[in-house]
């Protein structure tokens, strides 16, 4: 099968988008991560940059940047509906001094690799599109 069809295309994108909600509940559930007694929420520095890496890999299959940043809307769409409680009234963002604020923290650290690698992208077609 050609790696250059859009029906090839349509399903790695669509392989990344669910491959950025996967992305969204591991950093979410290793973000309560502890060295002793400090928190250390690496999970979100490591989200960030998996998800840099599923941007770019969907800039690669399209050539239109509102496509690309699927897998980072469906990470975005995940946490947003991971802040709901569940049944039980159970909350996975439920934590106390400093990690009262993670959630935020993974947002930040989660969303500005891949907006990063999609502001590049877009330098580079507006570079293109004024040299010609």
């Amino acid at each position: 099968m050609p790696t250059d069809t859009p029906a090839f295309n349509f399903v790695v994108l669509a392989l990344l988008a669910l491959d950025g909600a996967l992305c969204a509940v591991a950093t979410a559930l290793l973000l309560p991560a502890h060295i002793g007694a400090v928190p250390f929420p690496l999970s979100a520095l490591i989200g960030g940059l998996v998800n840099a890496g599923l941007v770019w890999v969907a800039q690669r299959c399209t050539a239109s940047l509102r496509l690309a940043v699927l897998p980072l809307w469906t990470w975005l769409l995940t946490i947003a509906l991971m802040t709901f409680g569940g049944p039980g009234d159970d909350l996975i963002f439920a934590d106390r001094g400093v990690m009262a604020y993670g959630v935020l923290l993974m947002i930040v650290l989660g969303s500005a690799p891949p907006g990063w690698v999609l502001w590049r992208r877009r330098q580079a077609l507006a570079a293109a599109s004024t040299a010609r």
